[in-house]
């Protein structure tokens, strides 16, 4: 399925990315978009990891 395909929410920052077109942005404008995409993806793997690790806290209570 195309990432055009898939339903979205309104607003849905991710298909936003997606669909801005990059070719007006200057090498250091999009160096500075890539930084900031790096911060965000490092981000939201801290939240994920913590997600993973309370899930598996959950888990390992309940199975006593």
């Amino acid at each position: 399925m195309e990432l055009d395909d898939r339903p979205s929410r309104p607003n849905d920052a991710l298909a936003e990315l997606h669909r801005q077109d990059l070719d007006p942005l200057s090498v250091a404008e999009l160096e500075a978009r890539i930084a900031a995409l790096s911060v965000e993806i490092e981000r939201t793997r801290t939240h994920m990891q913590r997600a993973v690790d309370h899930r598996a806290s959950a888990d390992a209570l309940f199975r006593r």
